[in-house]
């Protein structure tokens, strides 16, 4: 069943859990998150990043996510994520997501609000709903460190009352939020400052999103959700699962197939993120 954003958050804010978002960066892993979300009857959101656009055109997998919702058994969203340009997130918008990115957090305050406002615009005159960010995580969507030895992670936090106007004035649905977590793998467990999340929460009155969700403990996401995180991306775990399975088929030396090897990966990323669901739905 294809919904919106702003209707699948509802769901987590009354039963005040969050709902997982996963990164469909082709159709074993499009497979794998809707098959999860199936197998334990939670609702769920599948992504493409701009950033991954690369691997699979917007283009071709779009369609078949939007297709792969409508039949599911449960709630999914299509959601856009890190929409950086205008271009990506228009096709998004073309190709029926019900959900947009505007992160245009890399850029000063107010082109960040003049951009959001002119896509929540469009959106929201589409029944889509819109994502923005304020504050920064320091590694970027692909995993990859950016060069800011001399800042502190607390540095790129996100202000409560800057959210606040932020929110007011672009009517943004959900609000992604800087408070220790980071894109790709970690090297250490993060440190993640929950009364960020507390008071930008209460000063908002939106659903929260954390970025960068994997690796963050089961205990750091119970954290978030009890003070106001109501969507989590994850990614790269996953993918890494699906990595690792696929290996060990390659490894093995029983098949010269490929969609052996999609299938073996494709089944690990099943398996992971059904993990995370359960951690996200306190099931």
């Amino acid at each position: 069943m294809l919904v919106n954003l702003k209707e699948i958050l509802k769901i987590a804010e009354a039963d005040k859990t969050a709902i997982g978002m996963f990164n469909a960066t082709g159709f074993d892993s499009l497979q794998a998150v809707v098959g999860a979300a199936e197998e334990l009857n939670q609702p769920v959101i599948i992504a493409h990043a701009e950033v991954h656009n690369v691997y699979n055109d917007i283009s071709m997998v779009g369609p078949a996510m939007v297709a792969v919702a409508k039949n599911a058994k449960v709630p999914v969203c299509v959601h856009l994520d890190h929409g950086t340009s205008l271009d990506m997130v228009y096709k998004a918008l073309r190709l029926g997501f019900t959900s947009v990115m505007m992160d245009a957090s890399a850029l000063p305050y107010e082109e960040n609000l003049r951009l959001t406002k002119m896509i929540v615009e469009a959106a929201h005159a589409m029944d889509v709903s819109v994502e923005a960010e304020l504050g920064r995580l320091v590694t970027g969507e692909a995993g990859s460190g950016e060069n800011h030895a001399e800042m502190k992670a607390e540095d790129f936090y996100t202000d409560p009352q800057e959210a606040e106007a932020f929110c007011k004035e672009t009517g943004i649905d959900a609000l992604a939020i800087a408070f220790g977590t980071a894109h790709g793998f970690y090297t250490a467990q993060p440190k993640l400052d929950f009364d960020v999340v507390k008071n930008v929460a209460k000063a908002t009155g939106l659903p929260l999103v954390m970025h960068g969700g994997s690796g963050v403990s089961e205990e750091g996401f119970k954290k978030s959700i009890a003070n106001g995180i109501r969507k989590i991306n994850y990614y790269s775990y996953m993918s890494k699962a699906g990595y690792t399975a696929a290996k060990t088929v390659i490894e093995s030396g029983k098949t010269n197939y490929l969609h052996d090897v999609e299938y073996a990966a494709m089944q690990a990323m099943k398996e992971d993120v059904k993990k995370a669901i359960k951690v996200f739905s306190n099931k």
